[in-house]
């Protein structure tokens, strides 16, 4: 069975095209993604804007062609953070539904929390409880469970890259006030998380999505991306906190000419690693023992894949 799971963020829109049979790993036909900056201003002004609109709309007629040449049998849509917030969503929602064919399914934090478990222990061990870091554009969730139980606990965070950036940094490299109001901001939305959520009790963090994958990047000094490498890369505490205070503190031509960074991440880089720097000293506070995290590629998108195909609910 051919299925595309389309996963529309805050900054990016991507798309993954699997062949899936039970009792059997995805096996990946199309895995891609597009910088749209969906959610351009909307922390702001609370609409979508139109030229991000159009940016967005270009990649869901793209995708539709690649699902068309593999005869993708079902498409599932998943709108997250940004689209949550904006006024204008309808705008938003029939345009996709005019490209492709299928309604956009604008969820919540929560299901957006088990979609991203769900494709995360797909493929890892996830016997021990484990603690699984969503950090998007617009929102940061936190979800912890096993593979016999799934979800224990949830929570998802106003915190971002892109709702981060423009929310505080106005200054590139940002200051060292920016860095403290934004880290505040962090700090307050993890409260309101661990009050919810415990994290206690995971043995692992595994990280998800596009900031943290870059991290991992720079960690292991690739010089191109390279998912093959990324996936599944642990890395201790110390090359956490080093990568993402260099990227906190480069200016943007230093950023720009790193190999593996994406172009549509340049100027967001930064405030996603004070995000992640953040969540890793809380997990390494909450959870004895904790001496290193793990990347993974495999994450929402998988879970909208597995879903589409009828195997989670």
């Amino acid at each position: 069975m051919k299925v595309a799971g389309i996963d529309c963020g805050t900054n990016s829109i991507r798309l993954l095209i699997a062949d899936i049979e039970p009792g059997r790993p995805l096996r990946d036909l199309e895995r891609t993604m597009q910088i749209v900056r969906l959610g351009q201003g909307v922390d702001r002004t609370g609409r979508f804007a139109e030229d991000a609109l159009e940016r967005t709309f270009a990649s869901a007629e793209y995708y539709a062609e690649l699902c068309r040449q593999h005869e993708v049998e079902d498409i599932r849509f998943v709108a997250t953070s940004a689209t949550r917030d904006a006024e204008n969503r309808d705008v938003f929602i029939t345009g996709i539904e005019q490209r492709l064919g299928v309604t956009p399914q604008v969820i919540s934090g929560q299901r957006e929390a088990q979609l991203s478990f769900a494709g995360a222990t797909s493929v890892i061990d996830a016997t021990d409880p484990v603690a699984v870091v969503d950090l998007g554009g617009g929102s940061t969730e936190i979800v912890v469970g096993t593979a016999a139980e799934g979800v224990t606990g949830s929570y998802s965070m106003n915190i971002g890259c892109v709702r981060m950036q423009e929310r505080h940094f106005t200054a590139d490299p940002p200051t060292p006030e920016q860095i403290e109001s934004a880290r505040r901001d962090i700090r307050a939305a993890l409260d309101q998380a661990l009050e919810r959520v415990d994290i206690s009790r995971a043995t692992n963090v595994v990280g998800l999505a596009g900031t943290v994958t870059t991290l991992t990047a720079r960690a292991l000094g690739l010089s191109t991306y390279d998912p093959a490498a990324i996936d599944g890369a642990r890395l201790t505490l110390d090359q956490v906190y080093e990568a993402c205070d260099w990227l906190m503190t480069a200016g943007r031509d230093e950023r720009a000419a790193e190999g593996y960074m994406h172009p549509g991440r340049i100027d967001v880089i930064a405030a996603g690693a004070l995000v992640w720097s953040e969540v890793v000293r809380r997990c390494a506070e909450e959870m004895p023992g904790l001496t290193s995290v793990t990347a993974s590629e495999h994450d929402i998108l998988d879970g909208i894949a597995l879903w589409a195909a009828g195997l989670i609910a």
